[in-house]
């Protein structure tokens, strides 16, 4: 996807995020992100959307001290502004974003084409996972566009779990992720001495023999691998063997360090 288009990600989820919100209402507790309420959820959004757009804005070479999850939720502005506060920073950092110059330098935590494309990138799929998390609140969640959907299991697959070894006790273990709506592919093989990653071509025969595959809709299957719902919700099929599968909650935890 072009850095335009995941721009355009951040304003739509973010605006998806506001209405959810004033659906559920900022004392809904947000089912997936338990205790949380969904004013904690827009303070932590929109302490991320002003934390990221810090780097791109003032071209930051070096990670700057952030807020602890515990501060940034007793923080932020009171109730009635809350939601004025939220919109406002998805905004801003959509303009600095948009703004920026393509050759910008700033710090990053994941392999990218550029810095901007990082950003752009990674605020685009952020905002849309806590976007889910307040549609939860509010009810009914909005799909994703598929293209959309297999960029971010790309990022998720490709970026946060290619970058931290994951282990087995002993053995190999593989997972395929198959998204037939966006023909894409991935490898996922985890052993005792640690993890790779790998993009497939679709239907190639390398892929094959995984101890368990989950094909579906990239929506679908963008939701499940960001632990947002359950193969049992339906849309994802799980072949082979499940239990690797269950412990992907354990195993994939995001984080920028």
């Amino acid at each position: 996807m072009e850095i335009s288009q995941h721009i355009a990600a951040i304003e739509r989820d973010g605006d998806l995020m506001a209405a959810a919100a004033r659906q559920a209402g900022l004392t809904a507790v947000v089912p997936s992100c338990a205790p949380w309420q969904v004013r904690d959820l827009l303070k932590h959004q929109g302490y991320v959307h002003r934390w990221a757009a810090s780097f791109v804005g003032q071209q930051l070479a070096e990670p700057v001290d952030d807020l602890s999850e515990t501060e940034v939720l007793a923080a932020g502005p009171p109730d009635d502004e809350l939601l004025g506060w939220f919109t406002g920073g998805y905004q801003a950092l959509a303009e600095t974003l948009r703004a920026a110059d393509p050759a910008v330098q700033c710090w990053t935590f994941m392999p990218a084409p550029s810095p901007l494309a990082f950003w752009a990138r990674r605020q685009a799929h952020e905002t849309a996972i806590h976007r889910v998390d307040a549609q939860l609140a509010a009810g009914a969640v909005t799909p994703f566009p598929a293209e959309f959907a297999a960029d971010g299991l790309d990022e998720l697959i490709m970026g946060f779990l290619g970058r931290r070894q994951r282990t087995v006790a002993d053995g190999q273990r593989t997972l395929r992720v198959v998204a037939a709506d966006a023909n894409a592919d991935w490898l996922v093989t985890v052993a005792a001495d640690g993890s790779d990653v790998a993009s497939v071509e679709p239907g190639s025969s390398g892929a094959a023999a995984a101890d368990v595959t989950v094909s579906g809709p990239a929506s679908d299957l963008y939701l499940l691998l960001w632990n947002r719902s359950s193969a049992a919700d339906g849309g994802v099929s799980v072949a082979g063997d499940a239990g690797l599968l269950k412990s992907w909650p354990e195993r994939m935890q995001v984080n920028w360090s």
